[in-house]
């Protein structure tokens, strides 16, 4: 698997493009900035953007190609990223240290998926938000990117029973018209989920 990645991310071009996720990008505008973590950022387009905006950026993403592309990206845009190279399930995320987490088309095997959902939801601090798009069970049926595995896709149900801890501000399935890079590109169906984490957990 990672090689599969690091030949992908071994192109030229960012292959997602070098902006930011547009649902991403909206939530975390209306945030003040403080300390984010994203899990498999890949070419760190996520990244470079939420530290332009002032925040302390954490990516994780096993590809060395990745972080070698997301490192000249911060270096174009005048910021610094820290950048761990680390297998998402063999990162120690560390518990209440971040102010917000995004999970952006990172999708991991069902029982992988609920160890880093639960992961994630003990790293946030207490009033922490969570960012998630990702593609949903319908996908399937597309030809615009992400897997060809039922079992990796999501919908509904299983982010509610992944985050049931955490207080839901949105949780919808779209079909959405996707212009990040060639390898998401045209019609698609996705989920997006906006979530605080609850003062108590």
């Amino acid at each position: 698997m990672k090689e599969h990645w690091d030949y992908k991310y071994s192109a030229s071009e960012y292959i997602y493009g070098k902006n930011p996720n547009e649902y991403f990008k909206y939530i975390l505008d209306t945030l003040e900035p403080g300390k984010l973590l994203l899990p498999s950022e890949g070419e760190g387009r996520n990244a470079v953007y939420a530290a332009k905006k002032g925040w302390s950026v954490t990516a994780v993403d096993f590809s060395i190609k990745a972080k070698e592309k997301a490192l000249k990206l911060a270096e174009e845009n005048n910021v610094k990223i820290n950048y761990v190279i680390s297998h998402v399930e063999k990162f120690i995320f560390p518990e209440k240290k971040y102010d917000a987490v995004a999970l952006i088309y990172a999708h991991y095997p069902p029982d992988l998926r609920t160890l880093i959902h639960s992961s994630v939801v003990k790293s946030l601090k207490p009033g922490g938000t969570l960012i998630l798009e990702a593609f949903n069970k319908k996908q399937i049926n597309n030809n615009t990117g992400g897997p060809k595995d039922l079992s990796l896709l999501y919908n509904t149900k299983i982010l509610n029973n992944d985050f049931h801890y955490m207080i839901t501000k949105e949780l919808n399935e779209l079909e959405i018209e996707l212009g990040e890079g060639k390898h998401h590109e045209g019609k698609a169906d996705i989920i997006r989920l906006f979530s605080v984490k609850n003062d108590v957990v």
